[in-house]
């Protein structure tokens, strides 16, 4: 009798092992399915990368200024045309009110007009202001007059009797200007105009070209 109820509480209790067993690897079958549908899913914060930006549209147009002017809305194409150069050697980038401009590098700063006599209208070196320190004339030749910077809307004089070398570097050593601005200056009757990475000149204040290129921290050497 008594091996007859212990067969039966082992029948009893491997049943209950069989119908645990098959309970817990149904669990696991269906957990393993959840995880495996979980893991098809994004995980965290999700974007969609839009494609590159498109190369800038000849067609579209923009603003286009000639001499710091505002002529109209043109292509790019057209904007070259109007200041005499090839579309290439506009500068494009967005101005402070968002919008798309073309122009030649400077040209977002107009030329300062030259005094009746740029020498008489300038205001003098004043010593007790401290005047400016005039390159070494020992490594300058050639004719001299005048240094004239433009500033608050002004032509205040640096210097007199200095050459187109030495007045360079009293207006634009270690000065730096950004593309789309212009520092002047003259020089006699020259125009003399710092954009980036170069010092400009010109006869009939409108026409510019190369004097100089600015060197390592901005620095002007001596023109010869």
């Amino acid at each position: 009798m008594k091996d007859q109820k212990r067969w039966i509480a082992i029948a009893i209790g491997a049943t209950v092992a069989i119908l645990v067993g098959i309970v817990l690897a149904m669990g696991l079958s269906r957990g393993h399915k959840d995880e495996e549908k979980m893991n098809d899913q994004p995980t965290g914060l999700t974007f969609t990368v839009a494609d590159p930006s498109p190369s800038l549209d000849a067609k579209k147009p923009l603003r286009c200024y000639v001499n710091g002017a505002y002529v109209g809305d043109l292509t790019l194409g057209d904007c070259a045309k109007k200041n005499g150069v090839a579309a290439q050697k506009l500068d494009v980038g967005v101005d402070d009110a968002g919008n798309l401009t073309a122009a030649p590098t400077a040209s977002l700063v107009p030329v300062p007009g030259a005094p009746a006599s740029a020498i008489a209208g300038a205001e003098p070196v004043d010593p007790a202001q401290g005047a400016e320190i005039v390159p070494d004339t020992r490594a300058a030749s050639g004719p001299t007059a005048a240094c004239l910077r433009f500033s608050s809307n002004s032509w205040n004089r640096l210097s007199d009797n200095v050459t187109l070398g030495q007045c360079a570097i009293l207006l634009f050593d270690q000065r730096c200007v950004t593309p789309g601005q212009a520092s002047y200056g003259r020089w006699g009757s020259k125009t003399l105009r710092l954009v980036p990475k170069r010092v400009e000149q010109s006869d009939d204040n409108a026409t510019f070209r190369a004097l100089v290129d600015q060197g390592q921290g901005c620095s002007v050497p001596m023109v010869r």
